[in-house]
């Protein structure tokens, strides 16, 4: 049945007909697209003029001969010294004059005037778009912001002969990076490789060097244990989620409003765009919060791999601004629980690309009084340590405030013993490691970690229904899922969101150690029979030199006799 649909089907104009019908989008004409510049002119200007009439006014003042050209040079020459995405959410200026390329969706809806500007937006969905100056190679579908090409796709279909490695490698190699279009920070900000089955993205065209990274719900569906890849959906392509919840109006501005950000680390600039577990599992937090309110815990199992440190400064970004139902806040600060401290600098600079403010973030480096102070200030994002945390509880009686607090998974570092057991279990007995082995299981049984450390606080203080808790692990135990899961018809518990070990090992974020993986059984059997072979050959080089030794012996005795 699936196959039948996905033969007839084409699945360039499905993609299309969804966005236009049901997206948000309008039907793009490409050849409106300026080559040279990759922008839409005419709706470029015709945004700017519809929405910001009065600036429009003032400008035209400023440039009485050709203000659009006047004005299209001065995006360019701001998009040139920041990036697009900066100039998308913060704007630019000419003579004074404070212009917007876009409006992105408000908080709330009590201002009907920025609900309107958001409104105004006018984003088409372009199929076979032109992009070179030099010939008419195209791109399968373009998506545009007011004029603005800020997605670009390539479409395979297995049916053809061809899939998503068709499309990676079409990037790869065919897309120049001196093409306005795909020019890095100034134009597409994302580029999707798309079959039935698959779906690979980047936000970087470097040639064959370009790396791309999975972008799949996982094979069990998102949030669910299962491996890489996506589940089959009855009668639509497997890839649909692109189009149907990550690519509509919606869910495009947003992510480019508060989840896309510029990244600096050792010189290098990458631009970060949510992998789809991430995107998953804040979205639907944001939706369950908005839905009860505060006092509920959720636990949130996401292997290694998982990209954890942005999935949490999105979510404390997105939770300290969330309102509810009937536009009220509903958290008056969001308290992060870790001990990385490379965690703040990331929070810090991530979410100043969202605001701009200074001061959203605050570290708490002295003690409870330091806790006490930024709550009472009103700090709406504030970091701190599991020993600081008891002090909010006085918070809570004392104000009834209500607090989100992401607890970020960290475990105690090894105190060294173990490392001594080691070097002792390298001797060459059965005894000292099947001892070591059975010491090593019960140091780590005994031996309390960060984990148990939060569930014992959180044992002694109880829940109170103004602290939400989010509690980010990988590897949760049973008291820890008891106190965060979900409870199951079978008694069981869960988690609210799980990025699997097997689907961060399959799609080739970490490595399988159980592929090198040797029990303490195996590893003695090996030692064993290596000092077997290292004694049979000291026996059999003993029994070399004596026989060099004899041999040089007669050799001279030979030489004196002639």
């Amino acid at each position: 049945m699936q196959d039948t649909l996905l033969k007839e089907k084409n699945f360039e104009e499905a993609i299309e007909n969804y966005l236009i019908t049901k997206g948000g989008y309008e039907k793009g004409v490409p050849e409106h697209l300026n080559r040279a510049n990759a922008l839409d002119e005419d709706t470029f200007l015709k945004f700017i003029q519809t929405t910001q009439p009065r600036e429009w006014e003032k400008h035209c003042r400023n440039y009485p001969t050709n203000p659009e050209q006047a004005l299209l040079r001065r995006f360019q020459d701001e998009v040139s010294a920041t990036n697009i995405l900066w100039v998308l959410r913060h704007g630019f200026v000419d003579r004074g004059v404070k212009f917007y390329p876009c409006f992105f969706k408000p908080e709330t809806t009590l201002n009907p005037e920025t609900v309107e500007r958001y409104n105004q937006n006018i984003l088409h969905c372009t199929r076979q778009m032109k992009f070179s100056l030099k010939d008419e190679r195209s791109i399968d579908i373009v998506l545009l912001l007011n004029g603005i090409p800020v997605v670009s796709m390539e479409l395979k279909n297995q049916f053809t002969g061809q899939d998503v490695s068709n499309a990676i490698n079409q990037y790869k190699f065919d897309r120049a990076t001196r093409d306005k279009m795909f020019e890095f920070k100034q134009r597409v900000l994302v580029h999707f490789a798309v079959d039935l089955y698959n779906v690979f993205m980047t936000t970087r065209l470097q040639g064959p060097s370009t790396y791309f990274l999975p972008f799949n719900q996982g094979s069990n569906g998102a949030g669910n244990v299962g491996g890489k890849g996506n589940p089959i959906v009855e009668d639509d392509y497997m890839t649909s989620y692109l189009w149907k919840r990550v690519l509509t109006k919606d869910s495009l501005m947003e992510i480019l409003h508060k989840y896309m950000h510029l990244q600096a680390k050792d010189g290098k600039q990458t631009m970060i765009f949510p992998r789809y577990h991430q995107l998953d599992v804040v979205t639907k937090l944001l939706a369950d919060v908005k839905e009860n309110g505060s006092g509920k815990n959720y636990l949130i199992q996401h292997s290694a791999g998982s990209g954890k440190s942005n999935s949490i400064a999105w979510l404390a970004h997105r939770l300290q601004s969330l309102h509810d139902k009937n536009d009220e806040v509903i958290f008056n600060s969001v308290i992060v629980v870790t001990d990385r401290k490379i965690l703040d600098s990331q929070l810090q600079e991530t979410i100043y690309q969202f605001d701009h403010v200074d001061g959203v973030v605050r570290r708490v480096t002295d003690g409870s009084a330091g806790l006490k102070q930024a709550l009472n200030d009103g700090a709406k994002i504030i970091i701190t340590t599991l020993q600081k945390f008891p002090y909010i509880y006085q918070d809570v009686e004392a104000t009834g405030k209500r607090y989100a607090v992401i607890v970020d998974e960290a475990h105690s570092s090894q105190t060294g013993q173990a490392a001594k057991k080691l070097k002792a279990a390298l001797g060459d007995t059965e005894e000292v490691l099947e001892q070591y082995a059975r010491e090593e299981a019960e140091e780590e049984s005994r031996q309390e970690d960060y984990e148990d450390n939060l569930v014992r606080e959180l044992s002694t203080h109880g829940m109170h229904k103004n602290i939400s808790f989010f509690a980010f692990t990988a590897t949760p135990k049973n008291k820890t899922l008891q106190l965060f899961g979900e409870r199951q018809e079978n008694g069981n518990y869960r988690a609210f969101h799980i990025y699997s070990m097997r689907q961060a090992i399959e799609e080739g974020f970490i490595l399988d150690v159980l592929q090198n993986y040797t029990t303490y059984k195996q590893y003695y059997q090996i030692a064993k029979k290596l000092r077997v072979i290292l004694n049979t050959t000291k026996q059999k080089a003993q029994e070399l030199f004596q026989g060099l030794k004899v041999y040089t012996l007669i050799t001279l005795l030979k030489k004196l006799l002639s």
